[in-house]
């Protein structure tokens, strides 16, 4: 094990204590770090000539937090063995953090990049915090996204620093910020230039040799008591805002994550016990949540496999980095302007073309709509929002590809279509160029026919809104080259999205999936289920949207086009599906295609922002008397998600768990408290348990909850899906 830490004395007895662990690029609250800060501390408090510490960073980021690979794999799947070990080492971290605290010689945070989760929980046992003024410096504790809450004294030093009240939005809402507004909240005390984070915390040192932390000041006189900021909890006035914050909490969440409720019993509990005893109270929470199944799935996804994906960690071996700095857009509508847009944000010339100057033109304003904001917001200069635009260049010329790596369609699904465009791109780009439709359900090989070189054709599937969204789908044909694949997956890395790599089959995987919900949601309907029950369990299952509102926002008339085209390429092997008669009716006997013409499954006032549940629904598809209880609507909205999945699996349109469930949450919304549709399947339910619910509807729902074997086959042999 190499160094982590290493000090020096000064000759006013000032130690630097700096922080460099050699084993990884970022400083973590990894075990050994813990153990060699315990040590290192015990030693400068013992040292009669030292009179304080300066901790420091000897990386570019002060703490990123704490070690999560490592603590999973500390974990043996024995629940009183893995508490016993998690709680020794969370009581290790208060130790430490306690000796800083009150060994009677005053620590500074010397804070030179960020601080996140356990490196703002160490920052928070000095009794001072200096950040560098530091454009890129982010403060805050994401814990809550991985399931978690911070474990390392956060919340209640953080409660006694700013207040109950103040303390919430940090840490049930994951609240990151720079190093000014950080010190406007109190997380930090000073922000000085970097060159002087070193001396101004050395000077802080000499001007307060007897620091003490607020909550200590009983240690040194009994008569004072420490009190709140904001007030104790019992004040009818704190009393009143956890009450409130419950009832947000189960307004936007609705009690579907663990991690935020178990933040709000820690603080009610922890703030009205003593120091020592709240860190107490905060580890066995932080252990409860560590352990349980939602926070393993949410931390696998959340933190292990968007961090693979975004480091490409599948990337083909063997092939060269690229690097883009030309690419063409073909269509600028919606998607390929969003497209355009992130890519010029990404610093490449963009070639806009549409068929006519003025649907291009209007595809570069979407461009300088957005900039616009941003300048308006403060988050851009002008000067630099102009040359984002500048790097856009609407044309009805595809002489203007010449010189482009990349040639990305983003036309009509149609295959006439995208065959003339891909050969009218292919006669000016370069031999060595890439080509790339942004289908979202048509086939690559297919598409691939048209191009005279389909071992460089390949699917790259963006979202809607591009801006917004961060998911690609990386869609393979049967010819595309490893090269290919590693270039667009550099492209999307430059452009600061996520990939996830398929192979090709209708619909893909996310699109495929996406619409077994919104079809079940159908299905329902026609079974009688009341449609405001259909709504609400989406909802409350986790999804963003029922599956009626979703239908109304990507429209029954797309729907009915796929199905027919699907119809057309199956013949006899298409099978009907029980919403195919409602979006029948919808599309072609009522005419209500969704939300763009004000009338769907729902009403919508002029403007769209307002809606109703259509009344008419109910003289189609009736009421039953009996409705089914909510949770077996849940389980049915999400399940069917699950086993079609499974097919994609066995059919070997994706083949790997972790992009699995990335591609579920960031690509249609899969209930994210699950960590994704293959956690929800393995870790959530349990295989065995989720086989027994899927069998269980296949048999009385339908044959569309059928099973692949495969997946009977890995539970007997007790195989995971994560390899």
């Amino acid at each position: 094990m190499k160094n982590i830490f290493s000090y020096e004395i000064d000759t006013d007895g000032l130690a630097v204590l700096t922080w460099d662990d050699q084993n990884g690029p970022v400083n973590s609250l990894s075990q050994a770090a813990m153990q060699s800060l315990s040590y290192n501390v015990d030693e400068l408090v013992a040292n009669a000539d030292v009179k304080g510490v300066v901790l420091a960073s000897g990386k570019s980021d002060f703490v990123v937090g704490a070690n999560l690979k490592e603590i999973l794999t500390m974990q043996t799947g024995d629940y009183d063995k893995d508490v016993a070990s998690t709680m020794e080492f969370i009581r290790l971290i208060h130790s430490t953090m306690r000796k800083m605290e009150t060994g009677g010689k005053p620590f500074v945070a010397a804070l030179n990049g960020t601080a996140l989760g356990g490196g703002m929980e160490v920052a928070l046992a000095c009794h001072q915090r200096i950040a560098a003024d530091n454009a890129k410096a982010k403060f805050g504790f994401p814990e809550v996204n991985l399931g978690l809450l911070p474990g390392g004294g956060g919340t209640q030093r953080l409660a006694r620093m700013v207040g109950v009240e103040k303390s919430l939005p940090w840490l049930t809402q994951a609240t990151q910020v720079g190093p000014k507004p950080a010190l406007e909240a109190g997380l930090v005390d000073q922000v000085v230039a970097a060159d002087d984070v070193i001396a101004t915390a050395k000077q802080w040192l000499k001007d307060n040799p007897e620091a003490i932390q607020p909550w200590d000041v009983s240690r040194i006189d009994r008569k004072k008591k420490f009190r709140l900021p904001g007030g104790e909890v019992q004040t009818p006035k704190v009393s009143q805002v956890f009450m409130g914050a419950e009832a947000m909490l189960r307004k936007k969440t609705l009690g579907n994550y663990n991690a935020p409720q178990k933040i709000l019993e820690v603080l009610f509990e922890g703030c009205q016990a003593p120091i020592d005893a709240a860190l107490e109270i905060e580890g066995r929470g932080f252990t409860q949540l560590l352990l349980s199944s939602q926070s393993k799935a949410m931390i696998r996804t959340f933190f292990m496999a968007l961090q693979d994906a975004n480091k490409l960690k599948n990337r083909p071996k063997g092939v060269d980095k690229a690097r883009f700095s030309k690419v063409g857009i073909l269509g600028a509508g919606m998607m390929g302007a969003g497209i355009a847009y992130s890519s010029a944000m990404s610093g490449i010339q963009v070639v806009l073309l549409d068929s006519t100057q003025e649907s291009a033109d209007k595809g570069k304003a979407y461009s300088e709509g957005l900039l616009t904001k941003r300048v308006s917001r403060g988050k851009m200069a002008e000067e630099k929002a102009q040359g984002v635009l500048s790097l856009i260049k609407a044309t009805t010329d595809y002489a203007d590809l010449e010189g482009c790596e990349l040639v990305i369609e983003a036309v009509f699904e149609d295959r006439a279509i995208k065959a003339d465009v891909t050969a009218k791109a292919e006669a000016v780009i370069g031999e060595d160029a890439i080509f790339a439709s942004n289908t979202s359900t048509l086939p690559i090989t297919g598409l691939a026919e048209a191009s005279k070189r389909p071992d460089q054709f390949i699917g790259l599937h963006f979202f809607s809104p591009v801006d917004k969204m961060q998911l690609v789908e990386v869609i393979l044909g049967e010819k595309t080259s490893d090269e290919t694949l590693a270039k667009s997956l550099d492209y999307i890395q430059q452009i600061r999205k996520t990939p996830i790599t398929v192979n090709d089959s209708r619909g893909f995987y996310t699109s495929r999936v996406f619409k077994t919900y919104v079809l079940e949601g159908m299905a329902l309907l026609k079974e009688g289920v009341a449609p405001a029950l259909i709504e609400n369990a989406g909802r409350m299952a986790g999804m963003p949207v029922g599956p009626l509102v979703l239908s109304d926002e990507v429209t029954t008339e797309l729907m009915d086009r796929i199905t027919t085209q699907t119809k057309k390429d199956l013949g006899d092997a298409y099978i009907e599906h029980p919403a195919d008669e409602v979006v029948n009716f919808m599309v072609h006997e009522v005419k209500r295609i969704g939300k763009k013409v004000g009338q769907g499954f729902y009403d919508y006032s002029e403007d769209r922002r307002d809606k109703k549940l259509w009344s008419g629904l109910a003289e189609r598809f009736s009421v039953a008397a009996e409705q089914p209880d909510v949770e077996y609507v849940k389980e049915r909205l999400l399940a069917v998600q699950a086993v079609e999945t499974l097919h994609c699996f066995n059919e070997n349109v994706i083949t790997n768990a972790m992009e699995a469930d990335i591609g579920s949450i960031f690509g249609w919304g899969f209930a994210a408290q699950t960590g994704g549709v293959i956690s929800y399947v393995e870790t959530i339910l349990g295989l065995e348990n989720f086989i027994k619910l899927a069998d269980d509807l296949a048999e009385n729902v339908g044959q569309r909850y059928a099973l692949p074997e495969m997946v009977r086959e890995k539970a007997a042999k007790g195989e995971s899906f994560y390899g």
